[in-house]
């Protein structure tokens, strides 16, 4: 066990090494890094937008209006495909997905359906080979009355194709911003996350993606008002009424027929008007479009021609003569901004779809940079705490233990950096979790050494066998809350996501460094010191032959316990928990103030002068921070916007915006149903897994103790208000994990017990195995607390309700593996109750007199 080949030795330093290589370059600029030597690796870990800075935004596509642009092809195609058929139709309409015709003869009704059978040919998918879907249905509900529907395959193919196109064209508008490194993702069926790390001007950003910038130039009709059609008339046939963007809109009256489109576009530049300096965007036509564009002008000389962006007349000039060079220009009192944001859209090319901003979060680069100071501040301390901690408690065990904790941080980081993994705040918690978790390993390890060397065994032999027994514990102990991880990383979303990478990385570089570099550097001070006796240590927190009898008080504490769990849920229900945005939805703004303070008396009353009553003011983090929370508005994707806009124009003289963040109604309510999916899926493979490697009353006792534990956790946090969002969810996730590590850990040593003391009383037995458990449980609390603690008060305001319900669930799942999950196996009967003890039955040599329960 504590011989290692040359070949193994290599081996377990050239990963280090690898690891040491990989992380390196997180030490350095991307300057910097450009001067490096070609075999350095290059690649980063990406950071977040919450630690840089940037905008996020979740675009969906509006599967209403994809249907009406497809029904309105549709329903063209139908009308010329009878024209050339020389076919009459008396009425042709569309309702929901389905467009009707009537033919003025019904002797034509075979002709008319040879012709509309070209509409409904399956249209090949490209997926697969003969992959094809059929987009329109075609049946005849009496003769001569035909309708052509569109399938749900169809519609679906549809919004897939205008997803993947929707990708291209956002990319290409996103790229024009000159942003460094976007991030542009499919999310489902039929959503767009664009992430754009360092963007100074998110609204320009929003007003870019929200637009199809659908071009057309369409001739305005003038035999017809369109004041009179505007006040309630009805538009002649072929025509629909517009408004200009001016302002006041005004009405025009164009028809439906579009004479050239901006798909025949091959460039759109800003530039200004010769005549009179105004802003305009001059644009060229391909060969195709120059053709069309220079015959429509030819033939309509002194007519108004509409220029119509996304049912909006840009403008509508008369033609003065045939444009037949291919070029033209367009203006309609533009900014210089504005005309350069159009030829961006433009030259983009236009979305074949409606994309619908659902979501959408922005952080300023100076909270990023402070996050960041915030995060490094924490992971400093934490990381000093745990490593002094481990020296006092372990003494030269403890300075191995923290050179495999270095090596594991670096594993961890060099692991993110190759995968191209994206660091957020809760990633940082999750980094600096992994500092306090990852010594559970060595601190399992070292009281199984200390207590086989108790026993009488050898220091040699005590090391070799303390590896072995702690082996099947510690990979119980970890696979549990790396199930938690996994599910917390398929269920959840952006954040969350990250954190669950990090501890996922976190428990497999941690199981690693135990069983490969600890035991190289135990196995190495032992050939080269040939101890006689383990190293002394400063610091004992739990002296040797403590004996507490647990089970004797088992039944008190179980309905205390029971008893505050009812309470949480009926505080859930009664009181209920502080939901943030995440959860609820609307809009949330953090401020900075310019002076010493932040009035937050003073934000209600310049928000309330805007028309924003129903803010919620609360102070943040320092005196100079002040958070905005706004309900949900029932047109969110209009009015948060405008919201954000009024509340930074009233505040702008005495506050900088630091963050905003807008969550839809839809977003929110999928965010809920994950997180209890999350939750329920998490308990459930747990379960699953715990009844697989023991039996099932350690399994029910292992769900039991761990609901317990999140009831008492939401309970606090409905005590405390504390934001709920979706950190908590993380946090909630994590304590699951923990919770179940300390309790398997326990019900580790059970089992063995029961191979090993085969009639000593259940109680008995439960006790012995507590209490011989109970110092690596104080041990491995210690060193996560330690670490918290430090997230807490140095982490930042942003993720302190993460690490406060944290705290809590770490010291409540250390409760319930004593109080909870133990007494579990004597309500389920594990073992038959009343076996009087003989001699297999008796404790350790080295323990105190035990209770009996």
């Amino acid at each position: 066990m504590l011989y290692f080949a040359r070949w193994k030795t290599i081996l377990i330093w050239l990963t280090v090494l690898a690891g040491v290589l990989l992380a390196l370059p997180n030490l350095f600029t991307k300057e910097q890094l450009a001067g490096l030597p070609s075999w350095v690796p290059k690649q980063q870990i990406t950071l977040g937008l919450d630690l840089q800075g940037g905008s996020y935004i979740l675009l969906e596509v509006d599967r209403a209006s994809l249907v009406a642009d497809r029904l309105q092809t549709l329903r063209d195609d139908v009308r010329q495909t009878l024209r050339n058929a020389r076919i009459g139709y008396s009425g042709l309409g569309e309702s929901g997905s389905t467009v009707t015709v009537q033919l003025r003869d019904a002797a034509d009704a075979d002709k008319a359906r040879t012709a509309l059978q070209d509409l409904v040919h399956p249209v090949s998918t490209g997926l697969l080979a003969g992959g094809s879907v059929t987009e329109v249905a075609l049946d005849e509900s009496e003769p001569g009355a035909f309708r052509l529907s569109l399938t749900d395959d169809g519609i679906t193919y549809r919004l897939s194709t205008a997803v993947a196109q929707s990708i291209e064209v956002v990319r290409r508008r996103v790229d024009e911003l000159g942003t460094t490194e976007p991030v542009i993702q499919r999310q489902g069926t039929d959503r767009i996350m664009v992430q754009v790390p360092g963007l100074g001007d998110p609204q320009r950003l929003k007003s870019l993606l929200n637009q199809t910038a659908k071009l057309t130039f369409r001739l305005v009709d003038v035999t017809a008002s369109a004041e009179d059609v505007a006040r309630g008339g009805r538009a002649p046939a072929g025509d629909e009424l517009l408004y200009s963007n001016d302002t006041p809109p005004r009405p025009v009256l164009v028809q439906r027929q579009v004479m050239v489109s901006g798909e025949n576009l091959t460039d759109a530049q800003p530039g200004f008007d010769s005549r009179t300096n105004e802003p305009v965007v001059n644009i060229r036509f391909d060969t195709r479009g120059a053709q069309r564009f220079g015959a429509v002008t030819q033939q309509n000389v002194g007519k108004p021609f509409a220029i119509v962006l996304d049912d909006k007349v840009l403008s509508a000039p008369n033609i003065r003569e045939a444009i037949l060079g291919g070029q033209a220009q367009i203006s309609g009192s533009f900014t210089v901004q504005s005309a350069n944001d159009l030829a961006v859209l433009l030259r983009a090319g236009a979305l074949p779809a409606t994309l619908n901003i659902i979501e959408e979060r922005t952080v300023g680069p100076g909270l990023g940079a402070d996050s960041i100071a915030a995060g490094e501040i924490a992971g400093i301390i934490g990381a000093a705490l745990v490593v002094v901690f481990m020296v006092l408690a372990y003494g030269f065990l403890g300075v191995i233990a923290n050179i495999a904790l270095a090596a594991n941080v670096i594993l961890l980081l060099a692991i993110l950096s190759m995968i191209g993994a994206t660091l957020t705040l809760p990633g940082i918690a999750g980094i600096v979790l992994t500092v306090g978790m990852a010594v559970d390993s060595n601190v399992l390890i070292y009281e199984r050494i200390r207590e086989e060397r108790r026993n009488g065994r050898t220091v040699i032999q005590a090391i070799a066998n303390g590896f072995e027994r702690a082996l099947a514990t510690i990979i119980d102990a970890n696979i549990t809350t790396l199930i938690a991880a996994v599910i917390l990383f398929f269920l959840g979303s952006g954040p969350v996501r990250g954190f669950a990478v990090t501890l996922a990385v976190g428990i497999v570089t941690t199981v690693f460094t135990a069983f490969t570099l600890t035991r190289w550097l135990m196995a190495e001070w032992v050939r080269r010191r040939r101890p006689k006796e383990l190293p002394r240590h400063i610091m004992t927190l739990i002296p040797h032959g403590l004996w507490i009898p647990f089970m004797k008080i088992r039944l008190q504490v179980f309905a205390a316990s029971v008893v505050l769990c009812i309470l949480s849920v009926g505080a859930l229900f009664g009181v209920g928990l502080n939901f943030g945005i995440d959860f609820t939805g609307g809009t949330l703004i953090e401020v900075q103030a310019k002076a010493e303070t932040a009035d937050v008396g003073g934000i209600r009353e310049k928000l309330s002068g805007v028309g924003i009553g129903d803010a919620q003011v609360q102070e943040f983090g320092t005196s100079r921070e002040a958070l905005i929370r706004i309900g949900a508005q029932s047109d969110e994707g209009g009015t948060a916007q405008a919201t954000i806009d009024k509340a930074t124009q009233a505040l702008s003289a005495d506050y900088d915006v630091r963050r905003t963040e807008v969550v839809g109604p839809t977003v929110s309510g999928e965010l809920a149903w994950a997180a209890i999916l999350g939750v329920l899926a998490s308990l459930g493979a747990i379960l699953v897994y715990v009844w697989l490697r023991f039996e099932w009353q350690f399994a029910l006792g292992a769900i039991i103790a761990t609901v317990n534990d999140i009831l008492l956790t939401l309970g606090f946090l409905v005590l405390t208000q504390l934001e709920f969002n979706l950190s908590s969810i993380a946090a909630l996730l994590t304590i699951v994990g923990y919770s179940l590590n300390d309790t398997v850990v326990v019900y580790d040593r059970v089992r063995e017990n029961l191979r090993k003391y085969k009639k000593m009383p259940l109680g008995q037995l439960l006790d012995t195995s507590d209490n011989e458990t109970l110092s690596r449980t104080v041990m491995t609390s210690m060193t996560t607390l330690l670490a918290l603690f430090a997230l807490f008060v140095f982490g930042g305001e942003v993720i302190r309700s993460f690490v406060a319900a944290m705290l809590f669930g770490v010291g409540i799942g250390t409760f319930s593996s004593i109080f909870v999950a133990a007494p579990i196996l004597i309500f389920f009967k594990l073992r038959p109750v009343g076996t009087v003890p003989d001699e297999q039955a008796t404790p350790p040599a080295n323990a105190a007199t035990p209770g009996k329960a």
